[in-house]
């Protein structure tokens, strides 16, 4: 009975080793960490894929709530108390800005006398998950407004299956020129020209692409005056660029979940992910596609020689017919930032951007930095060579990772200086 037992346990941990091992690159800090992390999310996602298909509750809505969930239990180990109020050191409001709900933090230096910074922020989560009040991004806007001195207005913009693009893109824009209005910044007691605009993932799509909007605004009297983007997503025409081939399995972001969240924002058919991952909708057929827009996504002059890895250009001759134009929003500067002309990139603010080289959105930050460089925007390029996607979240136990760590000090101390 005894050796039975012994035998059922060991059988139970070698099936729970394998399930949990993912195979990591060797410079990632902490592997097994991230692993069991990966663990999670995988089974998380095998859950609400299976109430899926049993008609209990769409997979997304079903997945926010076992992530609500999640960090509800982890918010007290984190000491940060989530209700809208006055809390120690920040007040923290739940308003509308244009009918667009955001939280608002306020630095309890206050503003008598001493104009303060402006930050509107937009969380990640493939246009689909996430929320500004949730664990990591909530404890982020408590720090900055309160390190910095900054008024921080987190975006509760609407998010898929309720909506698709250009929804999520509207509704950041209209916040953001409400917060950029002259009545709003004096009523927070923030310096006009000290107000930027930051997101992370698919946050930093939204906050490039918002830049952009507010830069070529003529009737916009203040704008802007830095952008500091975290892991943007910027465009969805190659998927193979050597970040997205080479980061194809890797936690928390894989390759074909990111390419599944294009297609949900883009309102378009999942069971086009196969194509999109071999750049059939990119096809040298489709005429839309200039090489003129080609040029300004073409990695293989973009992009410094270490990180092309000795990877080669995946270029279909006759892809998916029609695929374009049935998603426009394939090139729609709005959707990929990546793709904006030289004019637009030459008005943006200046720009702070991280990138992590573990990470399949690698190639499309540093794409877009060397495209504003070569815009004559100013751009400070933060490149962590032992990061991974989602990493900057990752900063508080159980959940925290010494790059998450330093990525976050690395954005604040960057905030400090530049804004």
């Amino acid at each position: 009975m005894r050796l039975k037992a012994v035998i059922v346990t060991v059988l139970l941990a070698a099936a729970i080793s394998y399930y949990v091992y993912t195979p990591l690159p060797d410079a990632i800090q902490e592997p097994w960490k991230l692993m069991l992390l990966d663990a999670g999310f995988r089974t998380g996602i095998n859950l609400v894929a299976l109430k899926n298909r049993l008609g209990l509750d769409h997979y997304i809505t079903s997945f926010r709530h076992l992530l609500e969930g999640f960090f509800s239990t982890l918010t007290p180990l984190w000491g940060s108390a989530s209700p809208a109020g006055v809390v120690p050191g920040v007040k923290v409001s739940d308003i509308a800005f244009a009918g667009i709900p955001v939280r608002v933090y306020e630095p309890p230096a206050g503003g008598e006398g001493h104009l303060r910074r402006g930050l509107m922020y937009f969380h990640g989560g493939g246009w689909a998950l996430g929320s500004g009040k949730m664990g990591a991004n909530d404890k982020m806007s408590r720090m900055i407004s309160d390190e910095l001195n900054t008024v921080v207005v987190s975006v509760e913009y609407r998010l898929f299956p309720e909506v698709h693009f250009p929804e999520p893109f509207l509704d950041c824009a209209a916040a953001a020129k409400h917060f950029l209005s002259p009545e709003v910044l004096a009523k927070y007691t923030i310096d006009p020209e000290r107000v930027a605009v930051s997101g992370d993932s698919a946050g930093g799509n939204l906050a490039a692409a918002v830049a952009q909007e507010i830069s070529t605004d003529e009737s916009m009297s203040v704008k802007f005056s830095v952008q500091a983007l975290i892991y943007p997503v910027l465009q969805a025409l190659d998927f193979n660029t050597p970040s997205y081939v080479q980061n194809h399995n890797m936690p928390i972001l894989p390759r074909p979940l990111m390419v599944q969240f294009w297609l949900q924002y883009l309102g378009a058919d999942i069971s086009l992910q196969a194509q999109l991952m071999a750049n059939n909708h990119s096809a040298l057929q489709h005429s839309a596609l200039t090489p003129e827009l080609r040029s300004r996504l073409d990695w293989t002059s973009l992009l410094a020689e270490k990180f092309k890895k000795g990877y080669a250009p995946v270029v279909v001759d006759r892809g998916a017919r029609g695929l374009l134009k049935k998603v426009p929003g394939f090139l729609d500067v709005r959707s990929s930032p990546l793709l904006a002309g030289p004019e637009v990139l030459a008005k943006c603010p200046r720009a702070y951007i991280l990138t992590c080289e573990f990470d399949v959105l690698r190639d499309d930050g540093l794409m877009y930095a060397r495209r504003l460089q070569d815009a004559g925007v100013s751009v400070a390029s933060d490149y962590y060579q032992d990061g991974f996607h989602g990493c900057l979240s990752l900063t508080s136990w159980p959940l925290d990772f010494d790059v998450g760590r330093r990525a976050m000090r690395g954005y604040i101390n960057w905030l400090q200086k530049n804004l």
